[in-house]
């Protein structure tokens, strides 16, 4: 088992990243599972923690396997996996029906996580993108072009595992990726991790709180 729970992975990234201490940076984490790991990485890079809000749009009879993601629910950004659209005989109808469900998820999120915060200023500077993992890479996906779309100077994926097939696509979405194990056999992300719990909105907010207090 390669990690025993997110914050096992969260220490060795941060290991992994500890040579962009003292730059100018921006931690980003996708939540839930996501920001667990990522505050490690913020504690040692000395960085403010934020959130990209993300969600997956999963196929409606089977909802774990990402036919796209949407990104930041104001002006979204949508990410389609064309070949799981195709091959579970997705309409667009019920693509953009599941679409508008998640979305109305990611403005719930928003007002939960976020009301009341002070967000950091990424432009210029570097920034990173922290999840638990990736699986079919659409959400990270999404995550990536709606970091990209602040003008970082420099954007980083810090993951702790990935299929090697969705790395080799996400090497077009981020300047640097740092994936501590990758394999071309997969299943899920949970099989990496001997606890992988359920991770709270209570628990994402306790967290944030510790970044960036509710002004």
């Amino acid at each position: 088992m390669p990690f025993r729970d997110r914050d096992d992975a969260g220490r060795r990234l941060a290991d992994a990243l500890a040579a962009h201490a003292g730059e100018a940076c921006v931690v980003y984490a996708l939540p839930r599972g996501g920001i667990p790991v990522a505050a490690h990485i913020a504690e040692r890079l000395k960085a403010p923690l934020d959130l990209v809000l993300v969600r997956k749009i999963g196929v409606p009879y089977q909802p774990e396997l990402a036919m796209g993601a949407i990104a930041n629910g104001g002006a979204p950004i949508i990410v389609r996996n064309e070949d799981v659209i195709d091959a579970a005989e997705v309409t667009e109808s019920v693509f953009d029906s599941v679409c508008a469900r998640e979305r109305a998820e990611l403005e719930r999120r928003r007002g939960a996580y976020l009301r009341g915060r002070t967000r950091p200023d990424v432009a210029g500077k570097l920034a990173v993108v922290v999840d638990d993992g990736v699986a079919t890479g659409a959400t990270t996906r999404a995550a990536l072009r709606a970091v990209r779309a602040l003008e970082p100077r420099k954007l980083i994926l810090a993951i702790p595992v990935a299929p090697t097939d969705a790395l080799d696509l996400l090497r077009h979405e981020a300047d640097e990726i740092v994936c501590l194990e990758d394999y071309r056999s997969f299943g899920a992300i949970g099989f990496f991790y001997e606890n992988f719990r359920q991770i709270e909105d209570a628990e994402v907010i306790e967290i944030l709180d510790r970044f960036s207090p509710l002004a």
